[in-house]
Parts: C-alpha cells; structure tokens; sequence
C-alpha cells in the first residue's frame, strides 16, 4: 500500500514542480514582452534617424542635431563623478575598516536613507538651495552636485561591500610585516577590492545617464554647445530630449527623441561591456595576490 502512495506523491509534486515553472516563464513572458517591444521601437526608430547632422549640429527648436545634448550629457555626468566617487570610495573605506560604532552605524543609514530618496526630490532641493538660494542658476555645477548626491550612496555601498570580501589575513599579515595600517589599505586591500569600486563607479555612471526629473530643475536646457561656464549657464542634455520632444505633434521632434533614446541604451550597454572587461582583467590581479 505504500508504494502506490510513493508514486502518487512523486506525481504530484512533479505536477506541482510543472505548474510552477509555467507560472514563472509566463511571469518572464508578461514582464520581457513590453520590454522587448520598447527596445525595438526604439532600436528601429532611433537608427532610422542617425545621420552625420545629429553628432555634428546642435539642437534648433525641436530639429537640427544633438551635438548640444550629447556633449552636455558627458560633462554633467563627469561632473558627477569628479564629486561624488572621491567621497563615496572614502566614505565605503570608512564604513568596512572602522565603521564598526555607532558613527558607523549613523553613517550607514543616511546613507541608505539618501540612496531611497527620490530624485526628484533631491532635483527640488538643489533647485531651492543652489540654483535660487546660492543664485547659480540653471547651471552645470547644480546638475553635477545633484547627480553626485544621487550616486553616492551606491558608490560607498559597492566600495565597503569589495572591501569587506577581502580576507582579513591579509590584513593580518601586512600588519605583522610592520605596515601602517594606511599602507595595508593601499597596498594590500585596495587593489584585491578594485573591481567592486569600478563596478559602482560604473553603475553610477549608467545612473547618470537616465536620469531627468533632477535635471529639469538644475540644468536647465539649452540648444547651444557648453560655453565652458559652470554656473549662470544653463546646458543640455539627452534625457530632456527624451522627456519632451516625444511629446511635440512634430516628425522631427520625434526623430531626435528616438535618436536620443538609442544613444542613451548604447551608452548604458557599452557600460555594461567595459565593466565586464575591467572585472576579467583585475580578477586575475587580485587573484594572484591572494596566492
């Protein structure tokens, strides 16, 4: 009798096993569908409109090129990290080595704190402060400060979390060669932690890249090249093309959205690549100084 009650239960659970994997590959179904569609609409419409004009020309209304938006994107984003990944490598530096008290522990929570934020809260907040308060203005430097306290919370967090993974003996053992303890973080822990740095350098990167809302209210917009001023200067940028040329009843218009759309994805998937490159090349560095 209880053979039979064996097979009726190693049927069931196989049916059940069944039911759950259809239940999860239609669940990827719903989810990637819609998100494959917007890929191709803009992979389709976005090459349709490359042309030499749009990397030459700046933007002259709702036509002309991108030029304006392209070189804007770059310099606000390098803003971005020109502040944000000195304190966010130091800040995750802190939190591993001696972030252990209660400092620490504050620390680490408005970190968490700041990386839930809304962006366009923090857009608003730069918008009062620096843009009206200080008088900045639509400005490059309101826009790199907003983006930086945007990314690095994920900047500190990906730095303690490649410094925690980095075996203590090592540790231990430049101490016992006599080396400073600036020194053993340097030397030894520095470089075996190095590909999570880069990996949270270039996630706030492609963070950067997408974002709008923050932006409206700092950089304003601008259909000229960056004059090379960093405040009282508004400048432009891919995703407010984006957010609102789509919405003009004009073919152009449409054009350059889609064209900007496309070069926001390439940019974000020649991220994706590079990292993966970085990591395969300091994977075996570090590798060898764990030998």
């Amino acid at each position: 009798m209880s053979r039979p009650l064996s097979l009726s239960r190693t049927t069931q659970r196989r049916w059940w096993s069944g039911l759950g994997w259809s239940l999860a590959a239609a669940s990827f179904v719903l989810v990637a569908t819609p998100l494959l569609d917007i890929l191709f609409t803009v992979f389709r419409k976005g090459f349709s409109a490359l042309s030499f004009t749009l990397f030459t020309k700046v933007t002259n209304g709702i036509s002309g090129g991108l030029l304006n938006a392209i070189t804007g994107t770059l310099v606000l984003v390098s803003g971005a990290l020109v502040f944000a990944v000195p304190v966010g490598v130091l800040a995750g530096i802190y939190l591993s080595e001696f972030g252990r008290g209660r400092f620490g522990q504050v620390v680490r929570f408005l970190d968490d704190v700041l990386a839930g934020v809304p962006s366009i809260v923090l857009g608003y907040f730069s918008y009062v402060t620096l843009v009206i308060g200080m008088g900045w203005q639509f400005s490059v430097l309101a826009g790199s400060i907003t983006l930086a306290l945007m990314v690095v919370p994920y900047i500190a967090r990906f730095t303690e979390t490649a410094f925690l993974q980095v075996p203590n003996g090592l540790r231990e053992a430049g101490y016992a060669l006599g080396f400073r303890e600036l020194t053993v973080i340097t030397r030894i822990a520095l470089p075996l932690a190095l590909p999570g740095i880069l990996t949270g350098i270039l996630f706030a990167i492609a963070i950067s890249l997408g974002e709008t809302a923050p932006l409206i209210y700092t950089a304003g917009w601008s259909n000229f090249l960056w004059n090379g001023r960093l405040v009282h200067e508004p400048i432009g940028y891919l995703t407010y093309v984006i957010w609102s040329f789509i919405n003009q009843p004009y073919r152009s218009a449409h054009a350059l959205a889609f064209a900007a759309a496309l070069l926001v994805i390439l940019m974000v998937l020649l991220i994706n690549i590079g990292l993966t490159i970085l990591v395969r090349r300091t994977r075996p560095l570090a590798g060898s100084q764990k030998r």
